[in-house]
């Protein structure tokens, strides 16, 4: 995992990546920890499952609509419950609006502390390890790259793939369109790393997994900043901080958080 990161962000001093960690941390205070498979969570998603399902009810109609053709690994960084500061700055980032340097800072410390940190155990746990990026494109025509690829641009030293969307297809979708995407330049062979902001009912994800695989990709692994789920109640709600009042599908903040 070291030879991924770049000399940008593999030669701080341990000094700073504490920081980076404290950063990291307080990102995703209050929240969930996202669970490991089993009883109650999908295993392709780390998402909420029905009692004796394995997987999730969006995941299973994955898993049926493209065998053999979905992502290895879905690996989510962190829970971003509806309402949250991590579900408002994985908005915010993408927008021009006051405070998106500084969700951007805080999602890219998020980033790569789990990546130099935790993702090293997926790949010892028997994960192919990359030997190229991918970003999920956008489907929304915004101009140039992707916010994420932007974003963590000069800190990785893989190279990076492309995917990009076929003309006429309904850049609102999420469900699964093996059709969506494609790979303008044969991956065969490789080991990609797909990142991703979030992660709703992961159709898109899974849709760009779909044509890096076409593509000759022989293992793609999804590493997706945020797991969306329902909004925290009660005393998990308080820890979290103050919520914030989103449109329906991370729309616009009506309020901004207290911070």
């Amino acid at each position: 995992m070291t030879a991924m990161m770049s000399a940008a962000a593999n030669g701080r001093e341990a000094g700073g990546w504490e920081i980076l960690r404290a950063r990291a941390r307080a990102a995703t205070a209050g929240l969930p920890a996202v669970p490991e498979p089993g009883p109650g969570v999908c295993a392709s998603c780390r998402g909420p499952a029905r009692r004796g399902f394995a997987r999730c009810f969006h995941c299973g109609l994955h898993a049926e609509s493209a065998p053999g053709l979905l992502a290895d690994v879905v690996a989510p960084v962190a829970c971003a419950p509806k309402g949250s500061r991590l579900a408002t700055d994985l908005w915010l980032y993408k927008s021009e609006r006051t405070g998106s340097r500084e969700a951007a800072e805080s999602l890219l410390a998020l980033l790569l502390v789990f990546l130099h940190d935790t993702a090293p155990g997926l790949w010892r746990a028997g994960a192919a390890a990359p030997t190229c990026a991918c970003v999920v494109p956008s489907g929304r025509g915004r101009p140039g790259p992707h916010p994420l690829q932007a974003l963590v641009h000069g800190c990785l030293a893989l190279p990076w793939a492309a995917l990009v969307a076929r003309p006429g297809g309904d850049p609102w979708a999420r469900a699964l369109d093996p059709g969506r995407f494609r790979a303008p330049r044969p991956l065969s062979g490789a080991a990609v790393l797909l990142l991703d902001d979030t992660w709703t009912s992961g159709g898109t994800a899974q849709s760009a997994a779909v044509a890096l695989k076409r593509g000759g990709a022989r293992w793609v692994t999804v590493v997706v900043l945020g797991r969306h789920l329902p909004p925290l109640r009660g005393p998990a709600a308080q820890r979290a901080g103050p919520a914030v009042r989103t449109e329906p599908d991370a729309g616009p903040p009506v309020n901004r958080l207290g911070w």
